[in-house]
């Protein structure tokens, strides 16, 4: 199934077909590589988490706000847009360039082995899946061309070399001329045959058109589309053997030592839209950098403190479960976390003490950092004075009820009271150096956030949602508070700039963890209505209305939200 003479835009619809079925080979057989090798190392992984690592803090921001716990499905869908769009490019420059093409594919091998090369935690043969399967892309793209146009391209008919210096006439060999068109008038000539209308046609050796094979092209599409989805399963698969989910499954938690009462039947107000005291371990949020679940297996888990110590420590998952472990009601805030979001959930933990560790180890004079590491090479920053303070400040190996889920952190994570997230909350943790703040800094902090991020008084609206279209009459305003390790001892809510009104609190097992407020008796009337809140806590500290972005130490401000009452 040849035909002859296809038309330039067919032509560029197939050549750029064939570019994206190349990409596809290259990610696919890459895939399969990285399966063998490391599934962190395959080639969209790899460039996202280099894209995460080099993005603008402010667009990191964005991407949180606006799209939540999806932000690695958009970043890695945008990485996949752009690499369709440069297969495309490139299928349409192997053409008539097919070494440029091929060494483009090659060039994108080289940028995904340089990211994978430079992660914290990369191994010598994580740059393998990116080479090889570049190398594979740019084979395939060759090989579909040729299928596709078996007799290659030539120069179009319109495209006259230039006369030689004797002023005779030259062309490419077994390249025909046009038959010159009869000598009329262009007024008089027929629209069709207009000299401006006559589209170009590739030639080839002997005077015919170039041959284009659709069935070349239709069968070496579907083989190209065979290799890179078996490449890819076959990858996914392979990397799956290192899933830890069974692992997790199997790990019995010990009772402990230091066990907490029942969560106080007056802590959850029960109120429709309001959020539960206990967030539920499928609905805590999660902010982290990494693109895939690091796969932690408990049986060769260990983590390692050492620096400013006396007695540099390593210790196993099976010792640290057999230390007393203790229970905490502890409320964990992301320091992206703007004012009214999101990003912020309310467990019971289980877990080692911290500060006996540090203790055992011999914390040296001077030291008032831990620098800790996770798995996959992120670090935290944690102030000394703060873990050794008392606090329940955990190596965290349970959370509500079950062994830690993979996306907090399993098997073991760190849980310190009264901190943002990134300065205290390393999941996947491996390793804790106790260093200076004038020696070392972590992940965020290079990035511009502040070294030390205790946690600001906050309050949220809850309902009525803001935006939301209520009923007139009586109405609940309800919502949650926090000041960890300080408590909330009172919230207070006013409705279009009037006075302020006393909220009703909840009951709460302790100071660590946020606090449910309503109140009772305001009666909606028809109208938009402005519903603002502020907390003060225990050390009689009030929110102030000032808003504060959250770069570099969190968010502050007055949560406001706007209803309509019709």
């Amino acid at each position: 199934m040849t035909e002859k003479g296809t038309g330039s835009r067919a032509d560029a619809w197939a050549a750029a077909l064939l570019g994206l079925v190349a990409g596809a080979v290259a990610l696919g057989v890459g895939q399969l590589v990285a399966g063998l090798v490391s599934p962190k190392a395959a080639p969209v992984i790899a460039v996202g988490d280099a894209t995460v690592d080099h993005t603008p803090q402010a667009v990191k921001d964005w991407a949180i706000r606006t799209f939540g716990a999806a932000d690695k499905i958009v970043l890695i869908g945008g990485i996949m847009v752009v690499l369709a769009l440069v297969a495309a490019g490139l299928g349409l420059l192997a053409r008539t360039r097919p070494g440029w093409a091929g060494a483009g594919l090659l060039a994108f091998g080289a940028l995904g082995a340089a990211a994978a090369a430079t992660r914290p935690d990369a191994a010598p043969l994580d740059v393998l899946p990116s080479l090889l399967g570049a190398a594979a892309g740019a084979w395939s793209l060759r090989l579909l061309t040729h299928r596709t146009w078996p007799d290659g391209f030539a120069a179009p008919h319109h495209d006259e070399p230039p006369p030689a210096p004797d002023g005779t006439e030259t062309r490419p060999a077994g390249v025909r001329m046009a038959e010159p068109l009869a000598d009329v008038r262009t007024e008089d000539r027929p629209a069709e045959v207009r000299p401006a209308e006559v589209r170009p046609v590739v030639m080839r050796a002997g005077g015919e058109p170039a041959r284009f094979d659709r069935r070349g092209l239709l069968t070496g599409v579907a083989a190209g589309v065979v290799v890179a989805g078996v490449g890819g399963l076959a990858g996914r698969a392979l990397g799956g053997r290192l899933d830890v989910g069974t692992a997790r499954a199997e790990v019995a938690l010990p009772r402990p030592a230091k066990a907490l009462p029942p969560i106080p039947a007056g802590a959850d107000l029960r109120l429709r839209d309001l959020g539960p005291f206990v967030t539920p371990n499928r609905d805590f949020y999660r902010v982290d950098t990494a693109l895939i679940l690091p796969q932690v297996d408990p049986k060769t888990w260990k983590l390692k403190i050492h620096g400013m110590v006396d007695r540099p420590v390593e210790i196993t998952f099976d010792q640290l479960v057999r230390r007393p472990l203790t229970e905490a009601d502890v409320t964990l805030t992301c320091v992206s976390n703007d004012v009214g979001g999101q990003y912020v959930g309310n467990a019971r933990w289980l877990g080692a003490s911290l500060s006996a560790l540090l203790r055992e180890a011999g914390l040296r004079s001077g030291a008032d950092m831990l620098l800790s590491t996770s798995s996959d090479g992120w670090t935290s920053g944690t102030p000394v004075d703060v873990v050794m303070d008392g606090r329940d400040a955990l190596l965290a190996v349970g959370m509500n009820g079950e062994a830690l889920p993979l996306s907090h952190g399993f098997p073991v994570r760190q849980v310190v009271p009264g901190l943002y997230g990134y300065v205290s909350a390393t999941k996947w943790i491996t390793e804790i150096k106790v260093t200076r703040y004038d020696r070392d800094e972590a992940y965020w902090t290079e990035r511009g956030w502040a070294a030390k991020g205790p946690i600001k008084t906050q309050s949220r609206i809850d309902l009525p949602r803001g935006g939301s279209t209520v009923p007139p009459g009586p109405t609940p305003i309800a919502g949650v508070a926090w000041a960890q390790h300080k408590g909330i001892d009172a919230v207070e809510v006013r409705v279009d700039k009037g006075p302020w009104r006393q909220a009703r609190l909840a009951d709460v097992p302790g100071i660590d963890t946020w606090r449910q407020w309503v109140l009772d008796g305001w009666t909606a009337t028809p109208g938009d209505h402005t519903i603002e809140v502020r907390a003060t806590d225990a050390t009689g500290y009030t929110q102030t209305p000032d808003y504060a972005p959250v770069i570099p130490d969190g968010a502050a401000g007055w949560h406001s939200i706007l209803i309509t009452v019709k």
